[in-house]
């Protein structure tokens, strides 16, 4: 019994410290994420020589993390921007700020299989499958989907606001139906019907700057061979335009 007791101490005698190591790893990676967080703030020379610094001796690298000659030839040709270029950049950063609260928006909703966005030449696009909104051949939003198209909608009220078309597409199967003669007819009426519950739903939307419009089955975006390539086609997207564009020319709304 004595031999067991004495085992027993010697084993609480022995504590691990291996996880002290990792421990240390992530302190060291959060101290250097706050540096870098605080130097991006702005542009500042002495700012960055400061950071270079402290990372070097965090990492013993010899030499800075941070290329300090490289930043200021990022700054030399920033300043030598045209206000234009400038403009279109500051634009397409405040798009990207809008696209991550909508990517923010689908994975609290579990929409990833659903909803997507892409940044185009146009502005952000949110792409909508038409099986989440729409029951086949019918036009009107399925009553268990309003609720996600009137949150869509609060993510829509920008300072300074932008031009929004919500755009409806479809595969290339026939519609020849009493209420729909054909997929143009379709794809404008489910486009219409979601701009309206985003607008109504959202008294903070002026309906002057949304428009609807429906390409039917001729702007794909898979082959119409196939049931999958089919089901991408049949879309709604919902494009937020730029109010720059690259060529310096605006969209600003009136």
């Amino acid at each position: 019994m004595a031999k067991k007791s004495k085992r027993h101490k010697k084993h609480e005698e022995h504590i691990p410290e291996s996880w002290l190591v990792p421990y240390a790893d992530i302190l060291t990676l959060l101290l250097a994420l706050f540096i870098v967080l605080f130097a991006m703030s702005t542009v500042d020379q002495e700012k960055m020589k400061e950071m270079s610094q402290v990372f070097s001796q965090i990492f013993d690298g010899g030499t800075g993390f941070m290329d300090e000659n490289a930043v200021i030839e990022q700054a030399e040709i920033i300043s030598e921007l045209t206000e234009e270029q400038k403009a279109y950049l500051q634009d397409q950063e405040a798009l990207k700020e809008i696209q991550n609260n909508v990517n923010n928006f689908i994975a609290v909703n579990e929409l990833e299989k659903t909803f997507a966005t892409s940044m185009t030449d146009e502005g952000l696009l949110i792409t909508i499958r038409d099986s989440m909104l729409f029951d086949p051949g019918k036009a009107d939003v399925k009553p268990e989907y309003i609720q996600v198209a009137t949150e869509l909608s609060k993510l829509l009220s920008m300072d300074p606001p932008r031009y929004i078309v919500v755009t409806g597409h479809t595969d290339n199967v026939p519609q020849n139906s009493p209420e729909f003669r054909s997929n143009w007819d379709l794809s404008v009426m489910r486009a219409v019907n979601l701009l309206k519950i985003i607008v109504e739903k959202n008294p903070e939307l002026d309906p002057k700057y949304f428009s609807a419009k429906g390409y039917g089955e001729f702007n794909p975006i898979a082959s119409n061979d196939t049931a999958e390539g089919r089901a991408q086609n049949r879309r709604v997207e919902v494009l937020i335009q730029q109010l720059v564009n690259e060529d310096g020319t605006t969209n600003e709304v009136k």
